[in-house]
This record gives structure tokens, C-alpha cells and sequence, in this order.
């Protein structure tokens, strides 16, 4: 037997520390659920070439809706409509990534995560 352990005597273990940390870890992983639900709901909208074209995304990232001012829409130059319609849906979604950044770390900023 080491020095210092007499027989019958065995480490104190923390079973009820970890059980606060585990109770504490599923709280907060519900309370990102909530914000990311919340996210989900959210929508943003961009525009280009002056209001031209317009691009609404969700904050699942996904286009909702895409608005085209008929004068816009010229048949000789498909390619600058094209443009409009990118810049304006790059756009939204950098939006909502940023929207989504910000309410993620008003929740981790407190939380000490690494990489959060």
C-alpha cells in the first residue's frame, strides 16, 4: 500500500459536483436552443443597384424572397441583373450571419468557451 492510504479508505470521489455541472451544461445548451430558435424567426433584407433588386433571407439562411424592379429586367443585359441579384443576396446573408453572431455572443461571451 502507497504511503499515507490505509486499507478500506478510498479517494473522495465529486459525484455531486459533476451532477451541478452537467445540470448546468444542459441549461445552457437549452438556453442556445432557444436563441437559435429565435434566430430561425428572424429575417433580413438587402438591396442593390439603388433599390433594384431586392433579397429578404431567413435566419436559417435561406432566401425568402427576391423583389425585381421590372425596369431593371433587360433582356441585352442579363448579366448586370445577374450581378444585382448576387450583390443584394450576398448581402442579406453576410446580414443575417452577423445578426446570428451577435445574439450567439451576447449568450457565450460570459460563458468562457473556447471557440464560442
Amino acid at each position: 500500500m502507497g504511503k499515507g492510504m490505509r486499507a478500506g479508505k478510498r479517494p473522495k470521489q465529486g459525484g455531486g459536483n459533476m451532477q451541478k455541472q452537467m445540470a448546468q451544461m444542459q441549461a445552457v445548451q437549452k438556453q442556445m436552443e432557444e436563441i437559435q430558435s429565435q434566430i430561425n424567426e428572424m429575417e433580413t433584407s438587402a438591396s442593390s443597384g439603388g433599390g433594384a433588386v431586392t433579397v429578404t433571407v431567413a435566419g436559417t439562411k435561406e432566401i425568402k424572397d427576391i423583389q425585381i424592379k421590372p425596369e431593371v429586367v433587360d433582356p441585352d443585359d442579363v448579366e448586370m441583373l445577374q450581378d444585382l441579384i448576387l450583390v443584394a443576396a450576398n448581402e442579406a446573408l453576410r446580414q443575417m450571419e452577423e445578426i446570428s453572431q451577435n445574439e450567439m455572443g451576447k449568450f457565450t461571451a460570459g460563458l468562457g468557451i473556447p471557440g464560442l
